[in-house]
């Protein structure tokens, strides 16, 4: 399974890393929603495959992606 997960899950993370950055061009809120649940996936990568080295940005993404979602919530 944690070949499986190394291989293909970074062809989500793109697909999704691709969407939220045309949802985010296009002023939709959601992006950051989408943004959220992809570093939750970026986690899963990470851990997987030891790259510990992502660690750190991502979590400033969490931080950004969270802080962007609450902003743009607002009226």
């Amino acid at each position: 399974m944690q070949a499986i997960v190394i291989t293909y899950l970074p062809w989500l993370l793109s697909a999704l890393t691709a969407w939220m950055t045309i949802l985010a061009g296009d002023k939709n809120r959601n992006a950051w929603a989408v943004g959220i649940v992809n570093q939750g996936l970026w986690l899963v990568w990470i851990v997987a495959s030891q790259s510990w080295g992502f660690l750190p940005l991502n979590l400033v993404l969490w931080i950004v992606y969270t802080r962007n979602h609450w902003e743009w919530r607002r009226p």
